[in-house]
């Protein structure tokens, strides 16, 4: 089993370079992107930046795991019972889409979006996967979700919204938002439901 990871923080330096970061990501993605670009933007020399992360892909990995500890932190504690770990799912999903950095990716550059967030599991994934476990194990508690592994239905729940994210452009002149948002929640109660 995986050691549980703790929400990681970033001191005042990082946080200049992770802000720089997210200025250029959302105004125009990851290509192009530069240790240089970083330094100038943030207003810190390179070397300062090589001191926290070995290129610009590692800071983009951070900028991207620092949005997804925003959305986390309000989403917790686990919420009670299956309805409110499906609720806070789905609160997320809505979070994550607006998000000005994951929107871009996901609408202008899929391909990047999925180098970042789908082909591994990464810091990001695992921060997800951890609150999704509590909340699944929370649900199993009271009764409300069935018995299992809570971390492998977790894996199967991230992998089930995961995939209407990616999907929903795809499938949009098929399925109209209220109808995907309802269609989602159905999915991910009944992958719970006891």
């Amino acid at each position: 089993m995986e050691e549980r990871q703790s929400m990681p923080t970033w001191d005042a330096t990082q946080q200049r370079v992770l802000d720089a970061a997210d200025g250029l990501l959302s105004q125009r993605g990851v290509r192009g992107l530069t240790v240089a670009e970083l330094a100038r933007r943030s207003g810190l020399s390179r070397p300062t930046i090589y001191r926290s992360w070995n290129d610009a892909d590692d800071v983009v990995r951070s900028a991207l795991l620092r949005r997804i500890v925003s959305i986390l932190a309000d989403l917790t504690p686990p919420p009670p019972g299956r309805a409110g770990v499906v609720d806070d799912i789905l609160r997320f999903i809505g979070r994550f889409r607006s998000d000005a950095v994951f929107a871009r990716l996901l609408e202008d550059e899929p391909e990047v979006f999925t180098r970042y967030t789908l082909q591994r599991v990464g810091a990001s994934q695992r921060m997800i996967l951890a609150w999704l476990t509590d909340a699944v194990s929370a649900a199993q508690h009271d009764g409300s979700a069935r018995r299992g592994d809570a971390r492998q239905i977790s894996v199967m729940l991230l992998m089930i919204a995961q995939s209407a994210v990616l999907s929903h452009g795809t499938v949009a002149d098929l399925i109209d938002e209220d109808a995907w948002h309802s269609e989602l929640r159905a999915a991910l109660d009944g992958h719970l439901r006891p």
